[in-house]
């Protein structure tokens, strides 16, 4: 009989895995706030109002033996426009992709036709392994979330859709977050680190900057304006004749709206509005960029761009 030992002489190398996972759902299922707690630090701006990630962010995880690359996509929806179908083409293109897909269902509402709708769509991706993220997990009792976890087991079996995990987090509460990597990596092919230690995201910092700004002006007016503000950072340029220990950069964006009307929506009474958003933002992109900044806003109509294909383009869709 022989018995099979590992030889002493030759330590177990460790396999390095490093591949692409992303979270669907539907809007407002908390994919931009996981995608934060995962990767320690702000990339997907998150706001209460569904439907804001508008960019495939690319979250970054680093492990000493993996990476896990999170590309966080908009929620799938019934589109009513044209910037809702190229929203959704984004979306179908990117679960095509990528090596795993967790579908994020929140524990505090039942399953409804929207999350019906996305995993009849997952049904028939069938390369990639599934795993269910049921998220807000801070916001229910465990008998509230062990129906739901139940409810997610029969939706697979209804549809024909096998779980290779259904995990309980809470992104907020920062319960289960390092659990959920540890199950994603293993489903990872294994290879070396695609981005260099320390990226946290491969978003262009303009892009990063706009969205921040975006995040703030939507604050207290989303039932208004949900969709109809778009921000392009139109320059970035550090600011002449500062000292080397003094630097300061100077950033004119604009913030653009479909109709005259919501112009003083974002400006506020007396440009008391559009003043806290440029204090908020510029706060979280001095924090982002290590720098102090000018940032100089301004609010124009760009009349119903999100039906418009040569403005869509032209705001970056």
């Amino acid at each position: 009989m022989s018995v099979r030992t590992q030889s002493s002489e030759q330590p177990a190398e460790t396999v390095h895995r490093a591949g692409f996972a992303c979270f669907v759902g539907r809007p407002n299922a908390g994919k931009s706030t996981l995608t934060n707690a995962l990767v320690g630090q702000k990339v997907a701006i998150t706001a209460n109002q569904p439907q804001t990630t508008r960019h495939t962010v690319r979250g970054i995880v680093h492990r000493p033996d993996a990476q896990l690359i999170l590309v966080d996509t908009p929620g799938l929806h019934k589109p009513r426009t044209l910037l809702g179908e190229r929203l959704n083409d984004v979306v179908r293109t990117t679960w095509a992709e990528v090596d795993v897909i967790g579908f994020c269902l929140p524990a505090n509402e039942k399953i409804g036709p929207g999350d019906r709708f996305i995993a009849k769509e997952l049904a028939g991706i069938r390369k990639s392994p599934k795993v269910a993220i049921v998220t807000k997990t801070d916001l229910v009792d465990s008998k509230t979330l062990a129906e739901q976890l139940i409810a997610i087991d029969q939706l697979g079996k209804e549809l024909g859709i096998e779980w290779a995990q259904i995990v309980p987090v809470s992104a907020t509460a920062n319960k289960q977050v390092d659990l959920l990597a540890d199950l994603l990596i293993p489903m990872l092919p294994e290879g070396p680190a695609l981005y260099p230690e320390g990226d946290l995201t491969d978003e262009p910092e303009q892009v990063m900057i706009a969205e921040l700004i975006r995040e703030a002006a939507l604050e207290g007016v989303r039932d208004e304006l949900p969709h109809s503000i778009a921000v392009v950072v139109e320059e970035m340029l550090p600011r002449e004749d500062r000292p080397a220990d003094k630097p300061l950069l100077d950033i004119h964006a604009n913030v653009y709206i479909e109709r005259p009307s919501q112009k003083g929506i974002i400006i506020g009474p007396k440009g008391k509005r559009l003043k806290e958003v440029g204090i908020k933002s510029r706060k979280q992109i001095e924090a982002l960029l290590g720098t102090p900044v000018f940032l100089d806003l301004h609010v124009k109509v760009a009349k119903d761009w999100q039906r418009d294909p040569k403005q869509l383009r032209r705001l970056g869709f």
